[in-house]
């Protein structure tokens, strides 16, 4: 028998936040995606030098972010029909899953916490191994290779050096910014300024993301146990 009432009302909210999670999971993996693909951090992570990789730290983030995307989608859609069919046991199911996600992502958070600044130091180290290379004056057989990594750094982030201008960067500078003249380098930032605020700026677009989905969880937990509690004690049910 179908429920009535302030229950009605629940169901009906139930189902409309599973809606607008349905859709913020489908923004979630939207938004995931692009900053896979997206230029800037694409052409810094794809880099290689002696043998190394660029540090893929940032990945990690976005692949768990994909992954939420998805299964938020797959979860919204389950709980949209369990609330419109007043099933229980999708309820139920709906429920646990929405109890793992956020467990989840309260671990993802901490994690992203307590990390929040190693994405950035990590391509700083990248970017400051390569830049020794690059000023080397004995001329090392990888300084070519090293000048061509911070070639990539240079005009993928609009900056020049690490932003101590010493007496060797300056005879170099030509060198390692071919592209720049002597206005470009007096307003250009340095790139370690660079590294970190195009990753501060990705991870809070991240974590802004993770707030809003933390919060619609926490409503529709509150109203999937109300809805079940409404369900369970409506007539005709035993």
């Amino acid at each position: 028998m179908a429920v009535a009432g302030c229950t009605k009302c629940i169901k009906y909210m139930l189902f409309f936040f599973n809606f607008i999670f349905w859709l913020a999971g489908g923004i979630i993996l939207g938004v995931a995606l692009y900053l896979r693909h997206d230029s800037q951090t694409s052409n810094l992570l794809i880099l290689q030098f002696e043998g190394q990789q660029a540090p893929g730290t940032f990945y990690i983030s976005v692949y768990i972010l994909i992954a939420v995307g998805a299964i938020m989608m797959l979860v919204g859609f389950l709980g949209c029909y369990g609330a419109i069919q007043e099933s229980q046991c999708l309820l139920g199911t709906f429920f646990f899953f929405l109890v793992i996600l956020f467990a989840c992502e309260v671990a993802a958070a901490i994690w992203g916490f307590m990390n929040r600044d190693t994405i950035s130091k990590e391509l700083i180290n990248f970017y400051d191994s390569a830049y020794i290379k690059a000023v080397d004056v004995s001329g090392s057989p990888s300084k070519d290779s090293a000048i061509k990594v911070l070639d990539v750094f240079h005009t993928t982030l609009d900056c020049c050096g690490k932003g101590d201008d010493t007496a060797l960067f300056e005879q170099v500078k030509g060198t390692l910014c071919p592209r720049k003249s002597r206005e470009d380098f007096l307003r250009s930032q340095s790139c370690h300024d660079k590294l970190i605020e195009l990753f501060s700026e990705k991870l809070y677009v991240i974590g802004l993301a993770a707030l809003v989905v933390a919060v619609i969880m926490i409503f529709e937990m509150i109203f999937t146990m109300v809805l079940c509690c409404g369900i369970r004690n409506s007539p005709g049910v035993y």
